[in-house]
């Protein structure tokens, strides 16, 4: 079918965690053959990985221990993981590109300021002279919070871009158990999380308008049951696992949650998903969306925004 190239332009961008923003998959894959190894079992071969990305920990670890049949209970086997996860996940870094690009859409913020006569710094236009706009940002991720706080423990002002308030993680408890990717809850809930916190009078802000942003198969197709544009950035043996099914998978037609409400789906080639190798130079003005100048950084207005979500985070963190 011809792409669709009439979109409105992005009002909001919806990240997934593993993979997409840290180096956490690779981590996943370590901790899991050291396991493998210890019990005489070959290590985690990418066609069963591929299925354990994006999904909760619960379904995730059915799917494992029925391919793996490890000699131990599913108890046991979780405190070795988990152990050697806490041991591991504290080295996660950022992937390519994530840290200007998760600077850049937090600086959009600059645009709903207003200056001394009440004009919102949007109106006045980019440097080409087109009306700019604010893009919204919010995390939903698989992973739950006891791990989150681990993987991100060294990156609290990368995060920071994220309002705690818009944070969906795997153990919301608003997200029904077995509701979790590839089905469209998660982004929908963070979607929600934006529209509750919009400003007075703001236009809720419609699936259309939201960017996913994903590396897992089951992650893609949940963005595109939830009704939004796609981003698939994928680990190169990933990539290399599914070559040739490119299409499939940005249509959200891998059959990843089964034949559950298939009108969801996309159609091959419809254009609302798109592949990048990594989130370097990323195209925003495909999406329509605007970037500040950098030097906005240096006003007082985004100096106190930033300070205060950054010190409500760190007393966060040390309560937990």
């Amino acid at each position: 079918m011809a792409p669709r190239t009439d979109f409105p332009p992005i009002r909001a961008c919806l990240f997934d965690m593993d993979g997409l923003l840290l180096d956490t998959e690779d981590l996943y894959t370590l901790c899991i053959n050291l396991i493998l190894e210890k019990y005489g079992r070959t290590s985690l071969p990418w066609s069963i990985k591929a299925k354990l990305q994006g999904r909760p920990g619960p379904e995730a670890n059915a799917l494992f221990h029925e391919w793996a049949k490890l000699p131990v209970t599913e108890s046991d086997y979780l405190a070795e993981l988990t152990a050697l996860q806490q041991k591991h996940f504290p080295t996660a870094k950022p992937l390519p590109g994530v840290e200007k690009l998760l600077g850049d859409l937090g600086r959009t913020r600059w645009w709903d300021f207003k200056d001394q006569n009440g004009v919102r710094n949007g109106e006045k236009g980019g440097k080409e002279g087109q009306k700019a706009q604010r893009v919204h940002i919010a995390l939903a991720t698989s992973s739950n919070s006891a791990n989150f706080a681990v993987k991100t423990s060294k990156w609290t002002e990368l995060f920071s871009v994220f309002e705690s308030h818009r944070r969906v993680l795997g153990d919301d408890k608003r997200i029904q158990p077995g509701r979790g990717k590839p089905l469209p809850d998660i982004y929908l809930l963070a979607l929600k999380t934006i529209n509750d916190s919009l400003e007075e009078g703001e236009t809720p802000i419609k699936p259309e308008e939201c960017l996913v942003f994903e590396d897992s198969v089951p992650g893609v197709e949940a963005g595109r049951r939830a009704g939004m544009r796609v981003v698939w950035c994928p680990h190169p043996m990933l990539k290399k696992e599914y070559e040739g099914r490119e299409r499939e998978i940005l249509a959200g037609r891998m059959g990843e949650a089964g034949e559950v409400d298939t009108h969801q789906l996309g159609e091959i080639d419809d254009g609302w998903a798109d592949y990048f190798v990594d989130l370097t130079n990323f195209p925003y003005e495909k999406y329509g969306i605007v970037i500040p100048p950098a030097e906005v950084e240096l006003d007082d207005s985004m100096k106190e925004n930033t300070t205060e979500e950054l010190v409500t985070q760190e007393a966060k963190s040390a309560a937990a």
